[in-house]
């Protein structure tokens, strides 16, 4: 589904991804891991295609296709999705006329309502996009949007942040449902960004990554990776992925 090769990428003249390797299989869960500024809301919006975001050596290949430089709009029509950590307030554009055009793009527009209704957004609707919205109500909004786009590849950048329990289980749900989780054959792909791994309590992972210092320092069990976190911080955890792999 998805393989990036010996990616860079800069952000104001500064290197912070360097040389990431990533192979993602169709109905394959990646969970991301790492400290502050380790590179995962840049990794994710090089894969949207965020022109802030300059890809400075590697490759991006989405489906056996070569979409390195291919703007935003063009990744979205591949089936690249992406709900944000802090989305823009959007003052007088409703939410409503944000979703039919989403919905349009998978030919879901009747399952608006239904979608809104499983998100506790139907009173949102009328409402200009994430104006006055709790933070909880614009992690429901971005994966609202998500689900009538029905992309092929999703990324989460910190779903669970600032999610209070009654949200973060409405946004788990829905996510799970989103990457076909209770599924035995999957045909949908994503990457999840956690700092807590509460997400993960609803969401299961196939693999955790962590970035380190704009690399790819671990892959392994999500759980585990995870507990070590908590444990033994990330340092600890790095040199316990090292001694693994000996």
């Amino acid at each position: 589904m998805l393989r990036i090769v010996n990616l860079s990428v800069e952000v104001d003249g500064k290197r912070i991804l360097k040389n990431v390797n990533l192979y993602i299989k169709k109905g394959e869960t990646f969970a991301l891991f790492g400290p502050n500024g380790s590179g995962k809301s840049t990794l994710l919006n090089a894969i949207m295609g965020n022109p802030a975001y300059k890809i400075v050596g590697g490759r991006i290949i989405f489906k056996k296709t070569d979409i390195t430089n291919l703007p935003p709009d063009e990744r979205v029509k591949l089936g690249i999705g992406m709900a944000f950590q802090h989305p823009p307030k959007i003052s007088g554009v409703k939410l409503i006329d944000v979703l039919r055009y989403c919905a349009r793009l998978s030919g879901r527009e009747n399952m608006i309502e239904e979608f809104a209704k499983k998100l506790k957004m139907t009173e949102h609707l009328s409402r200009s996009v994430n104006m006055g919205f709790s933070g909880g109500e614009v992690k429901r909004s971005e994966i609202l949007q998500l689900m009538l786009m029905n992309p092929d590849f999703i990324l989460l950048d910190e779903p669970d942040s600032g999610v209070d329990l009654e949200n973060i289980a409405i946004v788990g749900e829905a996510i799970r449902e989103l990457l076909e989780r209770d599924k035995e054959e999957r045909e949908k792909s994503g990457i999840i960004i956690t700092h807590q791994g509460h997400i993960l309590d609803y969401v299961s992972a196939d693999y955790g990554v962590i970035l380190y210092n704009g690399k790819v320092a671990c892959v392994g069990d999500p759980k585990d990776i995870l507990n070590q976190i908590r444990k033994n911080g990330y340092e600890g955890c790095l040199t316990k992925c090292l001694k693994d792999m000996i």
